[in-house]
């Protein structure tokens, strides 16, 4: 018995039983942890799947109705599919919602009915929402912004145009939607002859020196010879893209010569050699290669309102809906027209 009496008073002993309960300790902590987000996890697997998979329209009133869940939050989930495209989730959310919300509170969600059958393509099914809206409220901007752009999407530019008298009796800035889509029902007028349009184009233009890149992309693809004669050659820039994809028996030597943006870009693309530098890096690269590399210049558009950035040009932005906010970028890429031209000509 002594003997065991003294094992347990050794130090040694009691540093041994210490670590021996930390061990055991620690070992149970751990796996407790495990199991705990194991648990967790599938706690949230299981209500996310109630957001991946939407309950059927009967299913979905029965959710709706019962108010287990705000209708604020609703509005949110509705808010969050569509961000994500699923349109049809959020629209079958947004009926329902319809049915019990409050009637203070129903042309809200009308407006966003709207505006996602909007995103969704449905044309039709938006412009009805928001007639219904300005029906019992005629006073409201946000609502007569997106009927324009549906009819404007429609094409039907005399109802886009018709739009514009409420707005501007609610001191709404109208002056660039105007000139935008009266620029449009020209182009999209098929009663007008060619002449026609390009004379009540050039018109337009002079007038509000706005939309140039829509303007000048029609004068040059019909008349390439009047759209030169009516360049204003401070604006070259914008036009970027047009020149650089020119047919080379287009262009005018003599109004190029007189522009220093435009003598470095057709010397950047080898047509002319008037200049030996470019301040614009890409162009310099492409004036400095002189043709040796298999080179030529990309473009991109940025939205200068919303920071958008498209591969192509556009007039208004598919997500703001600012007109004439185009910024163009430059970029150099492989010139893979060239290289098709040149194993064509090595079959021959």
């Amino acid at each position: 018995m002594d003997m065991f009496y003294i094992g347990f008073r050794d130090p040694l002993f009691s540093v041994i039983i210490f670590f021996t309960i930390i061990f055991v300790i620690t070992f149970f902590s751990y796996w407790w942890g495990r199991y705990r987000r194991k648990e967790d996890t599938t706690h949230l697997d299981r209500f996310l799947q109630q957001f991946r998979t939407l309950p059927t329209q009967n299913e979905l009133k029965v959710l709706i109705s019962k108010g287990e869940l705000s209708e604020k939050s609703w509005l949110l989930l509705a808010a969050s599919y569509s961000k994500n495209g699923d349109y049809e989730k959020s629209i079958e959310i947004y009926h329902e919602i319809l049915k019990v919300t409050e009637q203070q509170k129903i042309y809200d969600t009308m407006f966003l009915l709207g505006k996602t059958y909007f995103k969704a393509g449905f044309l039709e099914r938006s412009r009805q929402m928001f007639l219904e809206i300005l029906k019992f409220n005629p006073r409201t901007p946000q609502a007569l912004h997106y009927l324009l752009l549906v009819y404007e999407y429609m094409r039907d530019y005399k109802a886009a145009l018709d739009v514009l008298e409420p707005l501007d009796e609610l001191n709404e800035d109208i002056l660039l939607d105007k000139v935008y889509l009266t620029a449009l029902a020209l182009i999209n007028d098929t009663k007008l002859s060619q002449e026609e349009k390009v004379e009540q184009l050039l018109n337009l233009y002079k007038e509000s020196n706005k939309l140039t890149y829509m303007v000048f992309e029609y004068l040059f693809r019909v008349d390439a010879q009047t759209a030169w004669k009516n360049l204003n050659l401070d604006n070259a820039e914008l036009l970027a893209e047009l020149f650089w994809r020119m047919d080379s028996k287009d262009l005018n030597l003599d109004i190029i010569s007189n522009s220093d943006y435009l003598k470095e870009l057709y010397s950047a693309r080898g047509d002319i050699a008037l200049v030996k530098r470019s301040s614009i890096f890409e162009l310099d690269v492409l004036i400095g290669l002189e043709g040796r590399a298999n080179a030529t210049l990309s473009f991109e558009y940025v939205c200068s309102h919303c920071k958008g950035t498209y591969p192509f040009a556009f007039t208004r932005c598919s997500s703001c809906h600012t007109i004439d906010t185009a910024m163009v970028e430059y970029g150099l890429s492989k010139d893979f027209m060239k290289e098709f031209s040149e194993e064509n000509n090595s079959f021959q």
